[in-house]
């Protein structure tokens, strides 16, 4: 197959369109530098532009791949592609719960409060895993789109994570949190147009069934809708819940969150976002069944079956190139970039966590906002760059997506609740936390890096490629323990150093110093509460004794005048009439 020349043009010019607009975001900035204009737009983002922007953060080529491929894998099916309604999930539950305390604070990043509640050394173990998980986000975006460019465009898959690599570092680098949504409502409209014109050539192609024909019937494969067996019910549900939950411990959410003008605008912009990720998953769930319903042997594609030859993960190019006109898989090519860039600038701004928690706060506390603006810099570098690596160890968008969400979910998730809703959680808790999920989260295997478990839950067996995996939803058994852990140690080391069961010098967390401060800081405000309120009482006191005397001095005024006018009326009936309307005169200028 030769180089797609139409297909290479396309692509650079919307990679020149990308730019563009990162350039034209640029120049719009009014010339506002400063961290929080980079990370958070000043937090002045608009409603739809934060839709936008939350939006295609989650719909990215991780999002539009995974879920065709999942549909079209005869192991799984539809009902295993679960991002689209665990994502409405993601959303509901952050802007109702997670929005609020993270923005009373005023945090530029997710690990703010870390910082400031456990201090440094162990704030930059709890960094770790999430700048992993930010690391495989790059990775899977980029697998997505070097599968799709290398199928369509016969150009080399490693020249295609490149130059998609570049391209979205560079424009990630020109403007901030401002350029990338900028460029997110450009990206997401071409994913929505794309895939929409894309769906009825698809269905309407003459080597697939009718898709309602094959969703419950054996044909070419096994069902594309799938089925969920009773002893595989916990593998579903842990997946469910790690897509669910995990989300939320992710830096880019916050990121959207915090830059929000308001908190009203924060809720809203995570409700309207959930409603876009499930109609932007329909056509990623057509394509893998149209591919699910067709006989590759009729197509220039042949036998053996994708599936069959490892490249279900490519089924959405694969479908494009081989049941569409050329012309049109040109289009669908548009999509998976524009989703896959969307995505991944999201992830590389997440850097922030680098600049800001560890640069900022702990190595140079003094940094100038231009020198920070050069430490986000490298920071994008650096996270592009390991992401880039990192995608060329496997072909799988749904490995890299598991595996950074599981890290979010078994190990940061427990951590952000604990310490958003939790006041007793401490440092002694939340190291014991980490530790068990860290430790029984590498013993429980994960056999999608080959990785075989120590640890065997209960029905833990061989899947159908005879890999031992578990059935049991371990991962949620881990957050829970994770959870209860934290709770636990933390209440336990409160008692320790409060009842002075140890001495102070053994608390390295120094929870009784900040508990003492946290109680004093209280009273402070309690007091400063009374005082004002006994202030204002005084006051009210004062304005009403004022207004008695003032009323007595009138009520005195009115006795006086009444006084002389008896006086001058007695007077004036002995003189003559002259001088008795001089004085009638007096008394009704007095009387005025």
């Amino acid at each position: 197959m030769a180089l797609n020349v139409l297909g290479l043009a396309v692509m650079a010019v919307f990679y020149l369109l990308i730019l563009g607009t990162g350039i034209w975001s640029e120049e719009r900035k009014c010339n506002v530098d400063g961290i929080g204009m980079t990370l958070l737009a000043s937090c002045n983002i608009n409603l739809l532009l934060g839709i936008f922007t939350l939006t295609a953060s989650w719909v990215g080529g991780g999002f539009i791949l995974g879920l065709a491929e999942a549909t079209y894998n005869p192991t799984l099916g539809a009902v295993w592609a679960l991002m689209p309604v665990a994502y409405v999930l993601t959303f509901f539950l952050g802007g109702f719960f997670f929005a609020k305390p993270m923005r009373e604070k005023k945090y530029v990043t997710m690990m703010d409060h870390f910082q400031q509640k456990y201090g440094n050394v162990l704030s930059v173990l709890l960094i770790i895993p999430a700048l992993v998980a930010d690391v495989l986000w790059v990775a899977r975006t980029l697998v997505s789109l070097g599968g799709t460019m290398s199928v369509i465009l016969d150009l080399s898959y490693v020249y295609s994570i490149i130059i998609s690599s570049v391209v979205a570092i560079i424009y990630t680098l020109l403007g901030g949190l401002y350029s990338v949504a900028s460029k997110d409502v450009i990206q997401l409209i071409l994913v929505f147009v794309s895939l929409w014109v894309c769906v009825p050539f698809l269905l309407t192609n003459p080597h697939s069934l009718d898709i309602s024909l094959t969703a419950y019937n054996q044909t070419f494969q096994a069902p594309w809708v799938g089925t969920v067996k009773l002893d595989e019910a916990g593998k579903w549900i842990d997946d469910f819940m790690l897509l669910a939950l995990g989300g939320l411990a992710y830096q880019a959410f916050y990121q959207r969150i915090l830059s929000a003008s308001s908190y009203t605008q924060a809720q809203v912009t995570c409700y309207a976002s959930s409603a876009f990720c499930l109609v932007l998953g329909i056509p990623s769930v057509l394509v893998g069944a149209v591919a699910a319903s067709t006989d590759w042997n009729a197509t220039s594609y042949g036998l053996p079956t994708p599936y069959e030859r490892d490249q279900a993960g490519s089924i959405l190019p694969i479908a494009l190139l081989y049941l569409m006109p050329a012309y049109i898989s040109v289009i669908g090519i548009g999509a998976v970039a524009a989703a896959v860039m969307s995505s991944m600038d999201s992830a590389l701004l997440s850097a922030s966590l680098l600049s800001s928690n560890i640069y900022k706060n702990i190595l140079r506390k003094q940094a100038s906002d231009c020198e920070m603006q050069w430490v986000i810099r490298i920071s994008v570098v650096v996270v592009g760059m390991a992401g880039t690596a990192l995608s060329f160890l496997d072909s799988s968008v749904l490995v890299f997506w598991l595996v950074g969400a599981d890290m979010s979910y078994t190990i940061m998730f427990p951590q952000l609740v604990c310490i958003l809703f939790c006041k007793v959680s401490n440092g002694y808790g939340a190291s014991v936390g980490y530790m068990i999920a860290v430790f029984i989260r590498i013993l429980s295997g994960e056999p999608l890096i080959g990785l075989p478990p120590a640890i065997r839950f209960p029905g833990c067996r061989l899947d159908a490629k005879g890999v031992l995996t578990q059935y049991f939803p371990f991962r949620t058994t881990i957050m829970v323990m994770s959870l209860v852990s934290i709770l636990l140690f933390s209440w336990l080391g409160s008692i320790v150093f409060n009842k002075d069961l140890l001495s102070e010098k053994w608390d390295v967390f120094r929870i009784k110093r900040k508990q003492i401060s946290a109680a004093r800081a209280t009273d402070d405000k309690r007091n400063d509460s009374a005082n004002e309120e006994a202030s204002t009482a005084r006051a009210a006191s004062g304005h009403h004794q004022s207004l008695k005397s003032s009323q007595k001095w009138r009520e005195g005024g009115h006795r006086v005048e009444a006084d002389m006018f008896v006086c001058l009326v007695s007077k004036s009936s002995q003189r003559e009439p002259r001088q008795r309307r001089d004085i009638e005169y007096r008394l009704f200028t007095v009387s005025q």
